[in-house]
């Protein structure tokens, strides 16, 4: 698969398509449309003593369009459950880099078990986010009436999507606003290990499963959290965190990239596709050395 062309909508944009499109706000996007965007920008300004004060952009990512994408190519009836992070470890998270973090990864659960329809599921993993929000200090974002909508849609897989993406972008975007970017950052690691954890559980290799293709294309995803990450480095946790990411972009760099020569334009059903640019060529060997240092990383924030 080639490097994706990546749109992007700053995060407080993102969030009212989102609320526009739950609930029978708007017509939902199909899912083939929502494949488009797998990002969100977020806008941030350099803090004072820092070695610019211009304003920098950062994409951060949405495991939605991975789960949806999967569930496409492996199968929509996978039910899994057995490769989240049990909801009832919450409470065991209780100093601040293990909150960010599985504030990270619970959000990126409750976005799994909305697009794979595993509606009890989500209503406790919508607890654990809340549990978690309020010890990072967004609670005013993750509301009883959030669980209202959910419990009234259960039924309706298109709202439960809009509802848990919406509350993953617009959590992240008050941790931004908030002047909270360490917090921020560990909840990005957190959302994005927890997403590619599962991804991996998920599909089984095969070199030509469409599937395997997208998880490794992963890492130009990886490249942009971390540099995201960089930002916040003089936190301790943060580079520790950081440090342990950039161990897995290492693994990620043994799968080699094939060119595909210059970007070429072309028309698909009225829509402009951009080709050529760059293309993973993964071997079962290099799926498998990705997957258990995702699962080491992963084990090391869930406290396994």
């Amino acid at each position: 698969m080639k490097k994706p062309l990546i749109k992007t909508l700053s995060a407080a944009a993102f969030s009212s398509l989102f609320l526009m499109t739950s609930c029978g706000g708007g017509d939902a996007k199909s899912d083939s449309e929502n494949l488009s965007a797998d990002t969100t920008k977020v806008e941030t300004t350099e803090a004072p003593g820092t070695q610019s004060s211009s304003e920098m952009t950062y994409q951060i990512p949405s495991p939605k369009e991975m789960f949806v994408f999967i569930k496409q190519v492996a199968g929509k009836n996978n039910k899994r459950v057995d490769m989240l992070n049990n909801p009832d470890n919450a409470k065991n998270y209780v100093d601040a880099k293990s909150q960010a973090l599985n504030f990270g990864a619970y959000s990126c659960d409750l976005t799994y078990c909305s697009i794979f329809e595993i509606g009890s599921n989500a209503l406790k993993y919508f607890k654990a986010v809340k549990q978690l929000g309020d010890g990072v200090g967004i609670s005013n974002i993750i509301s009883v009436s959030t669980l209202q909508s959910l419990e009234k849609n259960m039924g309706n897989a298109d709202s439960l999507v809009s509802i848990a993406d919406n509350l993953y972008f617009s959590s992240f975007e008050t941790l931004q606003n908030s002047q909270k970017g360490n917090t921020l950052a560990l909840a990005v690691a957190g959302g994005y290990i927890e997403g590619l954890h599962i991804a991996c559980n998920l599909v089984k290799y095969s070199a030509k499963n469409p599937a395997v293709d997208r998880i490794a294309d992963e890492k130009f995803t990886l490249e942009n959290v971390i540099d995201f990450m960089k930002k916040y480095e003089s936190d301790a946790a943060v580079k520790e965190t950081m440090t342990q990411l950039e161990g897995l972009k290492n693994v990620f760099n043994q799968v080699p990239e094939k060119e595909e020569g210059a970007l070429a334009v072309k028309k698909e059903k009225g829509t402009t596709v951009l080709g050529g640019g760059s293309e993973m060529q993964i071997t079962e060997t290099q799926y498998k050395a990705i997957a258990e240092k995702v699962a080491s990383i992963r084990n090391s924030f869930i406290g396994k």
